[in-house]
């Protein structure tokens, strides 16, 4: 199976290959023949991504190509897009992650994985709209939420089952002073 590294790489590079050709084809509609090289690019990006093994240097290429087109050719378009901050461009990686992970599965653990997700969600909700519950465990709620989805992005369902039964036991918890913020 595909390697989580390998996995958040081809992510990021289908993420900003995604943004830019996206942009380039806005900038280039009226011209054929960049409209023609755009595609013969794209193609051949996600052809390297979907080889196996996946070429992510020749797919990196192709990004820098990208790039540099757009740098050259649009660099003062209003609509240029930067390059997002760290902390966004990681949550916009992880969510192609997921879907290129997803995708690596067997059925019967996607489907268990769907399931544990759904709970995880239920009972989070379901504890955040608990009235009166103290700042602390709120906090606790969401650290443990946190570790549960962590758990179910590597794939380990015992761990994401485990960390759902321990978000029920933190919210069941007695309410005492709440000395947050």
């Amino acid at each position: 199976m595909t390697g989580l590294y390998e996995i958040w790489q081809r992510a990021e590079v289908s993420r900003r290959l995604d943004v830019l050709s996206g942009f380039i084809a806005m900038c280039a509609a009226e011209d054929k023949a960049a409209r023609r090289r755009l595609t013969q690019m794209i193609a051949d990006a996600d052809a390297a991504l979907s080889a196996s093994p996946t070429d992510l240097v020749a797919a990196s290429e192709y990004l820098d190509e990208l790039v540099h087109w757009a740098d050259t050719e649009w660099a003062d378009h209003p609509y240029r897009p930067v390059e997002s901050r760290p902390d966004e461009a990681d949550r916009q990686t992880r969510d192609y992650a997921k879907d290129l992970r997803h995708a690596a599965l067997p059925v019967r653990v996607r489907d268990e994985m769907s399931r544990i997700e759904l709970s995880l969600e239920v009972r989070f909700l379901a504890l955040c709209r608990q009235p009166g519950l103290d700042c602390r465990i709120r906090q606790d709620v969401f650290y443990v939420a946190g570790r549960a989805a962590m758990a179910l992005d590597l794939g380990h369902l015992e761990a994401a089952e485990r960390e759902v039964r321990r978000m029920e036991q933190v919210g069941s918890v007695e309410p005492r002073e709440s000395r947050c913020g």
